[in-house]
């Protein structure tokens, strides 16, 4: 990593094999990064590997180890790793300009797509074929959930090799999965107790450590009006989501359908689904729970407060990441909030399901279950398919949910 202490000289910055790279212009990270948001289909692996394709394969623009520490210092930040990993790169490049650039430029394609989506799924007056779509597509969400919580189980489970972990990483899993499914608006409570628990227990091994508890002061209260708690319900979708993408849904779940009722049920699975299907970060979802809330305006406030942590994680954090990486404390935080993330996925799954009213939409998620658990087949390709049944659903005059 770069030296903090170091200044950034502008003509020429240094990798870390000490080599001088080419300085990259300012346009060329909006046109690349502008590039990568509008392809970049398929969540964080995908986002990764153009990424990667870029800035080490094509351009060397990075060192393959460089990005490798990028990789592995985002997957330690709540938020949204690949959005974060995005801004990161273009750091490494131009400092704090490359960033802004070239994360605007990576999010707001996806984001323009997704709210002009929204204005098509919550119409009032929306198309038989697109309410249909928007029932198929959300009836196969609860599958996808359970197939992301399924996909992270078994790296979370070889993390908790310590002598009494395996218990502890149980106990986290089945304490995240109530939480989705009885508290839903507390759950952020719930994800960093666990983290702090695992943290303080590591503490009793080594005396010496020192535990910051600073989330559960952040989470303790949520403010009130349309505005405040949208923004409140997209802060913690930014700030405070350990293992990012799928965790959203249960962090949004609860206050935007029960709590706030910024959508019903039925829209907030259709959201998801459009969350999954565009390209950039899958956490752009909460910009249609800021449609439902204030119409653009909200979806774009909502995109504002989500992405904000992301970029001030990296401008002012990244010349530490070194640190974070050889922080004790944060990899035990990370032992317990993640198995109780992957829990909290999981139960979101129950509580997706429960949205559904329709016998049709059962069969739909049947399918869907059957194309990502057994088949092994792809997420987006799963929506798709199952928006399409909902069309023909529609269209033969089966009732839409």
């Amino acid at each position: 990593m770069t030296d903090p202490q170091v200044p950034y000289a502008p003509a020429q910055a240094a990798g870390q094999d000490g080599a001088a790279r080419p300085r990259v212009g300012l346009g060329e990270i909006a046109r690349e990064w502008g590039r990568i948001g509008c392809i970049g289909f398929g969540g964080p692996p995908a986002h990764i590997a153009l990424l990667r394709g870029l800035c080490v394969e094509q351009r060397g623009w990075l060192a393959a180890d460089e990005f490798e520490d990028g990789i592995a210092a985002t997957n330690l930040l709540p938020g949204p790793a690949s959005t974060q990993l995005a801004i990161f790169c273009a750091w490494r490049l131009r400092r704090a300009p490359g960033a802004i650039v070239g994360g605007l430029c990576f999010i707001v394609p996806g984001l323009l797509l997704i709210i002009g989506l929204s204005a098509l799924f919550l119409s009032e007056h929306a198309p038989l074929w697109v309410r249909g779509a928007a029932a198929g597509a959300g009836a196969a969400v609860a599958a996808v959930a359970l197939n992301a919580a399924a996909t992270l189980l078994p790296a979370s489970r070889r993390r908790a090799h310590r002598p009494g972990q395996r218990r502890r990483w149980a106990g986290y899993l089945g304490l995240g999965a109530a939480a989705a499914i009885l508290i839903g608006p507390y759950l952020v409570l719930v994800l960093v107790a666990c983290g702090g628990a695992e943290a303080l227990w590591r503490r009793r091994a080594a005396p010496g450590a020192q535990v910051s508890l600073w989330p559960l002061a952040a989470a303790a209260a949520a403010p009130s009006g349309v505005l405040g708690a949208l923004a409140w319900t997209a802060f913690k979708v930014g700030a405070l989501s350990y293992g990012g993408g799928f965790v959203i849904i249960p962090l949004m779940q609860a206050d935007a359908v029960h709590r706030y009722h910024f959508l019903t049920a039925g829209q907030f699975t259709a959201a998801v689904a459009l969350g999954q299907i565009t390209p950039g970060p899958v956490v752009q979802t909460v910009a249609v729970v800021g449609y439902g809330a204030a119409g653009a305006l909200g979806a774009l406030l909502a995109a504002a407060v989500a992405f904000s942590p992301s970029f001030l994680l990296v401008l002012f954090g990244a010349g530490r990441f070194d640190r974070l990486r050889g922080s004790q404390t944060v990899q035990a935080f990370l032992d317990g909030a993640g198995p109780a993330t992957i829990g909290a996925i999981g139960g979101s799954a129950f509580t997706l399901g429960l949205a559904l009213a329709e016998p049709w939409q059962f069969a739909v998620l049947a399918a869907a279950g059957l194309w990502l658990l057994v088949l092994r087949r792809g997420v987006v390709s799963a929506l798709l398919g199952a928006g399409a049944l909902g069309v023909v659903a529609a269209l033969v005059g089966l009732a839409l949910s």
